[in-house]
């Protein structure tokens, strides 16, 4: 096979786009209509360019059109035509120029569309523009200067498309095998709709989201300007990767960074963050990005719900637990030393961007604590799932790509139908607080530890998520083979499954005093997440005290 004949290969639409359009977008000059027509050849799909599909509509040149009625009467038009494309069967489209400015244009392109920016620099376009007499916006004009103005100007908007492909002075034909290629390689991220009563938003669930932040969110922020609060650690692995994808459509920025740990997650911290963003400027329209784990998430969205009596909010979770739990729901808030999460405010995100390339920076330890808020998702409500955990559990901490995307999608999944029932977690039984199951147990042990870092939150849940079966199996409620299976399980991920895996002595009654405190208390009375069995969750206020005694003691705890 020579190498013509295979730049000239044909494929088969890949499966991730198969009955979507293929759009082409780019400036004057970058090959639009050249690269889509050998595009739709190869793919054996129909070719039409939008320019030419205008002037059809219009009975007229393009050039014509903005003499006789102006640009914006053009823009009006290219837009129905455009619409009418997309609503029909797959093909290959070449948009003007100017198409995919108009917001509309762009958010009916990402709904039935893959859309691929055509990348040019300024020399490149100026040498293919040479001797062009019929665009209109170079009419009578400096062509580079014109060239330099649009880039500038629109670059940043074609950098919202879903695939970006850089072209130089390559033949078409070997720029069409690029962009064959990038669209193989192409692979959407799951999307999760969480629906409440008060809002809407999407949960993105992919690799490589980081570099993607700026065209995802720019659709769903109401200013191109953002505060992105995050932790030292995190600044050093991933903040330089956030920023330039934001830069890339056109996002000012500022960062805020405070100490890595449990221990900032206080009014001090909180206070120090809010001076910081008053400091800046903030405006009601400035999003606040938080960028880290839980304790990043839940500070800075306390700091957005707060300032200016509320600012838009983004989670970018880089933590399997964070991914999992703490960045959906609107939960924010600081610990105080009465307590774990006592002072925030329910601060629903615009967005939420779980980046699971961010997760291969993570340690075991900490991918296992994730982990633990996965498992639980399914013990709650759902016993298909746990029994695909106990398949797939070990290729999830271990680091498969694919199954950690999977389990986040089915955990937030599962949370968002909680959340969406129970927002503000206003239902004294069998709504939100679901999703506390084995916290009591959880809260109890990382406040004997005084947050310390000694016991993750995710561990902490994972003992307890055995202490309640266990419970429940104790008062009669499941069955003790279930208790057995959910220790077994958690164990075998490498979690401490049980209080005598943490190599360290409790009293059962301080761990009790520390249920006490806890926010869950209600009129003076324990609330406990117990189980009828896998999947079969609900909440108790009748626990008697000596059935929790007991246990704690039979677990290996001092009196």
């Amino acid at each position: 096979m020579t190498r013509n004949t295979a730049l000239r290969e044909t494929m088969p639409v890949p499966d991730t786009i198969a009955g979507r359009s293929i759009v082409l977008v780019g400036l004057m000059g970058a090959g639009k209509t050249s690269i889509g027509r050998r595009l739709a050849a190869r793919l054996g799909l129909p070719f039409r360019d939008a320019d030419q599909e205008i002037e059809l509509a219009a009975g007229c040149t393009i050039p014509e059109v903005f003499a006789r009625y102006g640009e914006q009467a053009f823009r009006d038009g290219e837009r129905r035509v455009i619409r009418r494309l997309l609503a029909g069967d797959p093909m290959v489209i070449a948009y003007g120029g100017g198409a995919f400015m108009d917001p509309r244009t762009r958010e009916t392109t990402r709904d039935e569309a893959v859309s691929i920016w055509l990348r040019c620099t300024l020399p490149t376009l100026v040498r293919r523009v040479a001797g062009r007499d019929n665009r209109p916006l170079l009419m009578g004009r400096d062509r580079e200067d014109t060239l330099r103005q649009l880039m500038d100007v629109r670059y940043p908007i074609y950098a919202e498309a879903d695939v970006i492909v850089d072209c130089g002075d390559e033949p078409p034909d070997h720029t069409t095998s690029t962009v064959m290629q990038a669209l193989s390689d192409w692979k959407p991220a799951r999307r999760l709709h969480v629906m409440l009563a008060s809002t809407s938003y999407d949960v993105v669930i992919g690799d490589n989201l980081l570099a993607r932040a700026g065209a995802l969110l720019a659709p769903k922020l109401p200013q191109k300007r953002a505060v992105v609060v995050t932790d030292r650690t995190v600044a050093g692995l991933h903040l330089p990767a956030l920023l330039d994808g934001l830069a890339q459509t056109g996002f000012s920025t500022s960062s805020v960074t405070i100490k890595s740990g449990e221990a900032s997650k206080n009014l001090d911290t909180y206070m120090d963050v809010v001076d910081q963003l008053l400091e800046a400027r903030v405006e009601r329209r400035t999003a606040v990005i938080a960028l880290g784990g839980g304790i990043v998430g839940d500070l800075a969205g306390f700091a957005a719900a707060t300032t200016l009596r509320g600012l838009p909010f983004v989670q970018i979770p880089t933590t399997l637990l964070s991914q999992v739990d703490s960045s959906v729901g609107g939960k924010t808030g600081v610990n105080t030393r009465h307590g774990k999460n006592l002072v925030g405010a329910f601060h629903q995100p615009r967005m939420v961007l779980a980046d699971t390339g961010t997760l291969a920076t993570l340690p075991p330890r900490e991918l296992g604590a994730g982990y633990a808020e996965i498992v639980k998702a399914g013990l709650i409500g759902d016993a298909a799932f746990f029994a695909w955990c106990e398949q797939h559990g070990p290729g999830v901490i271990a680091g498969d790509r694919e199954a950690q995307a999977e389990a986040i999608r089915r955990a937030c999944a599962f949370k968002a139908q909680v959340v969406g029932d129970d927002e503000h977690e206003e239902k004294p039984n069998d709504g939100r607080a679901l999703l506390n199951l084995g916290h009591t147990f959880g809260h109890a042990l990382e406040a004997e530890y005084g947050y310390d870092g000694g016991l993750l939150h995710g561990e902490g849940v994972a003992v307890g998520l055995g202490l309640a079966f266990r419970l429940s199996a104790r008062l009669g409620l499941c069955p003790q083979a279930d208790a057995e299976r959910v220790v077994a399980h958690v164990a075998a991920t490498g979690l401490p499954a049980e209080l005598g895996m943490l190599n360290r002595r409790f009293s059962a009654e301080t761990l009790i005093a520390h249920m006490r405190r806890d926010k869950k208390m209600r009129d003076g009375a324990l609330h406990f997440v117990l189980a009828r069995g896998i999947g079969q969750a609900f909440t108790s206020s009748d626990v008697p005290h000596e059935a929790v005694l007991d246990l704690l003691r039979d677990e290996g705890c001092a009196p």
